[in-house]
């Protein structure tokens, strides 16, 4: 089957994952506490940053992905899915995050957005590969050179992933400034190397 529908789904969950991100940026304080209130929530502004910028670079790569993308079978719908649910799941542990920020719960909140980022590059790495391999699914005057292109830059995102969430374990504050590191680093990698 074609796989616009599969598409206009997917663009629905982004744009929802996305917009759910700045639900849980809040400031409960009434009159002069509210700038205090506001500077004192910083966190909840960099984890939604950096959790909307890694869902952006997400939908690149879905769309990047589905321009080579000709046809879905059953077995690629479900892998889609189950990227989505990833996906669909990042605003809870990025509000884990902003609220642990300054307290010892952000271990825990390091390893569960860890944990989810490391599932989405395991979901992103299945649905590109199980179209990629013998071009099972890729169209047939699809540029080689991209095919490649994406196959190499897929292949380290669940050891980075997984090495940052491991990093956790020892200092969790770490663990989160290697999450906006990896995110920078995947939107310089899409748009200097992607090119168009």
């Amino acid at each position: 089957m074609p796989t616009a529908r599969l598409e206009t789904f997917a663009d629905g969950v982004f744009a929802i994952a996305a917009t759910l991100l700045i639900i849980d940026v809040t400031a409960d304080a009434h009159g002069g506490a509210l700038g205090n209130e506001l500077s004192h929530a910083w966190p909840q502004y960099v984890a939604y940053v950096v959790s909307f910028v890694t869902i952006g670079i997400m939908w690149v790569n879905h769309h990047a992905c589905l321009e080579l993308i000709e046809r879905a079978d059953r077995r690629f719908l479900f892998i889609n899915v189950a990227l989505l649910a990833c996906i669909a799941f990042v605003p809870f542990p990025t509000r884990l995050i902003a609220e642990h920020l300054r307290d010892n719960g952000l271990r825990a909140a390091a390893l569960t957005y860890g944990l989810t980022m490391t599932a989405v590059a395991i979901c992103f790495f299945a649905f590109w590969f199980y179209a990629a391999i013998g071009h099972r699914l890729i169209a047939a005057d699809a540029d080689e050179r991209m095919v490649r292109g994406i196959s190499r830059a897929f292949l380290p995102g669940t050891p980075i992933y997984a090495a940052a969430t491991l990093v956790a374990l020892a200092s969790p504050t770490a663990s989160v400034i290697l999450f906006a590191l990896i995110a920078g680093f995947y939107v310089l990698e899409s748009s200097i190397f992607g090119g168009t």
